[in-house]
């Protein structure tokens, strides 16, 4: 129980070193930097396991057209680009919430597979998507909008443990992991693409 707590809280923490940090100008940069660090560090974190287990390349293939697709349609027309991104937020914002889910599973009691360098895993990662999700969507939508969405995670989290293992076969599948792979894909190219118009100091 005590590892849940700390998972459940790891996003708020995140999202709190944000603002922060945010405020004061001397750390900005290093507070951007870190995320175009920590996004595609979580994108591996979400497929590497299945690609290796699976040994595919699909995975990261499936990565590549999160990113390419929102690019061609931004290119295809301008006055789609606001549209498209408003959209790949809402799209990394369900796969993030699906994988809350997913690790809420992981910890609910009848599971067998805790151990300690998962759970410090799970919890230390959980503070740098608090952070994004932060990051991503204060400055578009405001601090309301992204209190909401950061709630979402430890919701969903919540739902996951209570829910128990049994959920865990009824969602396991390869597209479970390849509509992960492209909401991965999706959240780099918001944090590359856009994020950068949102941050600039």
């Amino acid at each position: 129980m005590l590892y849940l707590g700390a998972a459940l809280i790891a996003p708020v923490v995140g999202a709190g070193l944000y603002r922060v940090l945010h405020n004061q100008a001397a750390v900005v940069r290093i507070v951007d930097g870190f995320v175009y660090v920590a996004v595609p560090a979580l994108v591996l974190w979400q497929i590497l396991p299945y690609t290796w287990t699976e040994q595919s390349l699909v995975p990261p293939l499936v990565v590549g057209a999160g990113v390419l697709i929102p690019t061609i349609i931004e290119r295809a027309s301008n006055a789609l680009a606001s549209q498209t991104d408003n959209f790949a937020i809402l799209l990394v914002l369900s796969g993030l919430i699906l994988h809350a889910v997913l690790e809420g599973i992981a910890f609910a009691p009848a599971n067998d597979i805790l151990g300690g360098p998962f759970v410090a895993a799970v919890i230390l990662h959980r503070i740098p998507v608090g952070l994004v999700i932060w990051w991503l969507i204060s400055p578009r939508h405001g601090e309301l909008a992204a209190a909401a969405a950061l709630v979402s995670i430890p919701v969903a989290t919540a739902l996951g443990y209570v829910a128990g293992i049994e959920l865990l076969g009824e969602w396991h599948s390869q597209g479970l992991e390849l509509y992960q792979a492209f909401v991965a894909g999706s959240l780099i190219h918001v944090v590359f693409h856009q994020g950068r118009h949102d941050h600039q100091h």
